[in-house]
């Protein structure tokens, strides 16, 4: 999707609904426009009457975000203009509807993307443990200016994304592998990671390698077995987060303070009787 007009590309930046679309409006291109067909292929369209089916078939449009899914991933990780389309005349929806969709959720690209997609988280708890590390090492590794870019080789595309949902095993990133079609699809989160471990990764998936490891790359799940400190990975002894006690505040001590309401309840309560 092409920057506006006369705008300058750290301008046209701001104005991105997410890292990796510019605009929600349609700009045609040589691979998305009117003239390029889309079909669910033979298989998909089996998954497609398996998402109908857990609807009522008054209900239908309700399927819009899983066969909107479904399309991406049969389509190289992006909706085209007909692929939505195509969905909307499943669905028998107006096709404004569809790309309301479409254009509302972050987790649908409307730009052509990469092999890989590779999501930085960029919420706090991932920035202060060593997310911009992460990002930087990505940006120089693959020759990338930022966020939003795709590899000369079409391989990867570089996002950021908010709150994954693992914050104990910061920094970490999602990659979303659309190599395979809908068929292998794959979508794994990668924590606990240092710029060594996050140029593995890349490596392996150039290679056309499986990663070594999904979930935390140093630890089983997330125990207090060490964090990820000055980008390097620090073992801890034990299996206690506390290193000692906690400063405080504390908790209220309840039960001393439930009885000092009840005795100046029923000093009240005297008080009143006289």
């Amino acid at each position: 999707l092409a920057p506006a007009a006369g705008l300058a590309p750290a301008a046209a930046r701001r104005l991105a609904t997410n890292s990796h679309d510019h605009f929600n409006i349609h700009r045609d291109t040589t691979d998305n426009n009117r003239d390029v067909p889309f079909d669910f292929t033979e298989a998909n369209y089996e998954r497609v009457a398996e998402i109908l089916a857990r609807y009522p078939s008054n209900y239908k449009q309700s399927a819009v975000i899983p066969l909107l899914d479904l399309a991406q991933q049969q389509n190289d990780g992006y909706l085209t203009l007909n692929a939505m389309n195509k969905v909307a005349d499943i669905l028998e929806m107006a096709n404004i509807r569809v790309y309301e969709v479409a254009t509302f959720y972050t987790m649908f690209n409307r730009s052509k993307m990469g092999k890989y997609h590779l999501m930085v988280c960029g919420t706090t708890p991932c920035m202060i443990r060593g997310a911009p590390g992460i990002y930087q090492a990505l940006c120089d590794h693959l020759g990338l200016g930022g966020y939003g870019e795709t590899t000369k080789d079409g391989m990867f595309t570089l996002s950021e994304m908010e709150c994954m949902g693992s914050c104990v095993n910061a920094p970490m990133i999602a990659v979303a592998d659309y190599t395979e079609g809908a068929e292998g699809y794959t979508y794994n989160y990668y924590e606990d990671l240092t710029t060594q471990d996050v140029i593995q990764l890349v490596e392996r998936l150039r290679k056309g390698e499986k990663p070594a490891k999904i979930g935390s790359q140093h630890r089983d799940k997330c125990e207090p077995a060490g964090v990820v400190v000055g980008d390097k990975w620090v073992a801890m002894e034990g299996t206690e987060t506390l290193q000692g006690p906690p400063p405080g505040p504390y908790c209220r001590d309840l039960a001393a303070v439930k009885k000092a309401r009840e005795e100046a309840a029923a000093k009240k309560a005297a008080e009143g009787a006289k």
